[in-house]
This record gives C-alpha cells, structure tokens and sequence, in this order.
C-alpha cells in the first residue's frame, strides 16, 4: 500500500479553478464515497480550505490511484483529468509524508506560519474517522501530521506574526482604504500602510472563517461591527461574542451600504453577492468598499470588482498582494522538524510493512507444527494425553527460538532505508502470500492532539 497526495492551491491554480473541485462539508461523504468506490483505492481523507483541496489516499498502485483520483476531482469541476493536469500537483510515499508535514507546519501556507490551517487538517481527518475513510496507513499519517503541525508551532517563531489569511486579507483591505478612490479604481499609486480602526465593517457568515473574521475586525479597532447569516441564530450568537450588532440576511444589501469592508466567508454553492446587489448597494455613496471573498467557491461574482468605487479582494489578489513572512530561521527549524519527522515515519513505515510478512511466517510455521503433532498422533496413538503435549511443547518453542532471530533482525533492517527489500526476500523464500493491504487499526483519539 503506497501513500499519494492529489491536489491543487493557490500557488496552482486560479480560484475559478479551486471553487471549481471545493468540496463543501455537505459533500464532503459523497465525494468520499466516490474515492472509496474506486479499485486502486483504499482510504482517503479529502482536505479543502480557501485556498486548497488535497486528496489524501492510501492506494495500490500509484498510476491507478492517480487516475482514479484526478477522474473524481475532474467529475466535480465538470472537467477531463486532462484538462485538470496543468493545475494539480502529485506527491507520492516520500514526497507525500513531506508534503503533509509541511501543510500541517503552515509552511506551505498563503501566509507562511498560520495555524489555522492545523484545525482543518484535524476537522478533515476528522471527518474521514467519521465516514470510516481513513485506514491504518492514513490514521497514522494524520496523528503524525497534527503532532509535527503542533511541534511546529510550539517550539519555533513560525507563527510569530499570529497571522491568518483573515488578518493577511484585512491587512490588504486597510491599505488598499487607504490609498483612496483613484487605488481603488487601477490607478497606479503607493497607498500607504492604513488600519481598520474606528471603519464600519460586516461580515457575511458565521461558520470558522466568519467567526476569525469578526474576531480579528474586533481585535483591531474596526467598528461599528455587523454580522449576517442564513441562520440567525448563528449570527446571533457570534454577535453576542465580539459586541457586534446581528441583522437579517434580507438586510444585506442596507447592511453594506453602511459599511467600508465586508467580509464574506459562507459556504453558498451560489454567488452570495452578485454585482447588480453591490452595485445598488453603494449607489449614491462618495467612500470606497472593499469586499474581501474569503470564500472557495466565491461568494462573490467576478463582476462586482468592475463597480466603480470597489475593490474584491479574493484568493487569487490576495496571494499576489502577500509579500512578509516568518524569519528565515523560523523557517530553517521547522524545516528540520519536518525532516526529522518525515524519516522517523518512513521508518514506521516500512517496520509496519514488514510486520505482516513476520505474522504470515509466523502462521506458516504454526501450521506446519499442527500437522506434524496431527501424524504424530496418528502414528503413535499409544501416547498419553501428557505425553502428546510435552512433544507440542517442545517442538514448539524449537521453532518460535528458531525464528526469533531472523524475525527481529528482519524488523530492524526493514526499518532502514532500502528496508523493503528484506520483506520481499522474506516472502520469496518462504512463498508467503501476505495481503496487499493491511487492517486499519484503532481509531486513535484526536484530543492528544489537541
């Protein structure tokens, strides 16, 4: 069984190209379903956030389990595989551990150190614990990702700046209020560094990013501070925490044309604000809006940038508008990290692999025994109860003393590098038919993690 990693982010593809294969929380079991239900594959845990969607699967083949997972992303997108290939990267055994470790550090980040991404990856795995998608092979490559994402973030600066796309998306938003009108509207201009204090501002859902959005607009200053949802009991809610004022959803359009930022993150399928909604929401108005789309697929409709006096920042202008990140030792320590964890898990690996070959032969031993001990009676039916055990006893332990050795020292040269090749030779010279995928283990609890 080899690990693969399938996907596309901000640093692949356009946003257009992410809301496309996006897997909302209430597709997320059928889009699971539709992994498991292919040949090459046999656990998956599907990973998508604002500015990426990653599959993670255990499969038996890597060319198989590569076509059947760009076939279920290109299904989504309502796209060929082919017409995908451009905007998805592929990582495999190795390459696939590193990759995880480094999704889980914030290292491969839009804001280099962020930690939000360490409770999507934890809901991710959660949900494949509940949908019963995850194996022993991806149970312990999601225990280990979270443990290293922690690690990362306890015993380095990586998150020194306590940035997230939310306050790297308001930071944006400041400056781009700012440089004023003619920034707003192309024109080229160095606007200055602003901030959100004392700038009405709203925010349109009450789900996690909602939720950091009103509180990062709280922390710095922004007000007075509005939130909407579908579900006002939600926005109620999260009005009550931050000391913001809940509207009706069917307010909106009045409710942005108080405002100077709107902060959109739902999880609508459908363009939330569309640009004939912007467009009379600030007609008549002499002050700039800006939006920030948070959103994957876009809340927002492409066109209501071209309004004059507004400005959407989505995904895509904020990855080309973040320019900081940590320190480069910051940086250099996780890194070490991941390394270190990469190789302790690759050794796990290839331990793990290892260990069904040794029960196989461990099995093939035990029954050569029972055979034996079976003519035996057959031959010598003379014997006593008592004498027949002792000789089971006997030729027992000759055996388990026999294998000890090469069992143990098996394990310790599997757990090294080039480490597979003794299983195989294992399996050859003993012609042990071992399954090609092992069983999944307990379900390991994700407070150790917390």
């Amino acid at each position: 069984m080899n690990l693969i990693v399938v996907g596309a982010s901000y640093r692949t593809a356009p946003v257009s190209i992410l809301e496309q294969i996006a897997v909302a929380p209430a597709d997320l079991a059928g889009v699971l379903d539709r992994l498991l239900a292919q040949s090459y594959v046999s656990e998956a845990v599907v990973l998508s956030t604002c500015n990426r969607v990653e599959v993670y699967a255990a499969v038996n083949g890597f060319h198989g389990g590569l076509g059947e997972i760009c076939g279920v992303l290109g299904e989504r997108a309502g796209r060929t595989a082919a017409d995908l290939a451009d905007h998805l990267y592929v990582h495999y055994d190795e390459a696939a551990v590193q990759h995880a470790f480094r999704v889980a550090s914030g290292l491969d980040s839009m804001v280099v150190g962020e930690a939000q991404i360490l409770g999507q990856l934890r809901d991710a795995y959660q949900a494949a614990i509940d949908h019963e998608s995850a194996g022993r092979l991806l149970h312990e490559l999601m225990q280990q990702a979270l443990r290293v994402g922690k690690r990362a973030h306890t015993e380095t600066g990586i998150d020194r700046a306590g940035q997230s796309v939310v306050t790297a998306a308001l930071g944006v938003a400041a400056s781009a209020l700012a440089g004023g009108h003619e920034c707003l509207l192309g024109v080229d201009c160095e606007h200055p560094v602003g901030d959100l204090a004392g700038r009405p501002a709203l925010v349109i859902g009450a789900g996690a990013m909602g939720s950091l959005s009103l509180a990062t607009l709280a922390r710095s200053g922004a007000g007075p501070l509005t939130v909407t949802n579908r579900g006002a009991d939600r926005a109620e809610r999260l009005a009550t925490a931050y000391g913001a004022t809940a509207v009706p959803f069917a307010d909106l359009p009045a409710a942005i044309a108080a405002v100077d930022v709107v902060a959109t993150a739902t999880a609508s399928t459908e363009h939330v604000l569309t640009r004939e909604a912007v467009a009379r929401a600030v007609e008549g108005r002499d002050r700039p809006l800006v939006i920030l789309d948070l959103a994957v697929p876009r809340d927002v409709e492409p066109a209501a940038a071209e309004v004059p006096g507004v400005v959407v920042i989505d995904i895509d202008r904020l990855a080309a508008s973040l320019r900081t990140g940590p320190a480069a030792a910051d940086e250099a320590a996780v890194d070490e990290i991941v390394a270190t964890e990469v190789e302790a898990f690759l050794a796990w690996l290839r331990g793990a692999d290892v260990a069904p070959t040794v029960a196989a032969l461990r099995t093939r031993a035990d029954d050569v025994v029972t055979a034996e001990l079976r003519r035996l009676a057959q031959r010598r039916p003379d014997l006593t109860d008592e004498q027949r055990a002792d000789v089971a006893h006997t030729v027992h332990r000759v055996v388990q003393r026999l294998l000890h050795s090469p069992t143990v020292r098996v394990r310790q040269l599997a757990a090294e590098p080039g480490g597979d090749q003794y299983t195989a030779l294992l399996r050859e010279l003993f012609d042990l038919e071992v399954p090609r995928s092992a069983q999944a283990g307990e379900v390991p609890d994700l407070e150790e993690n917390q």
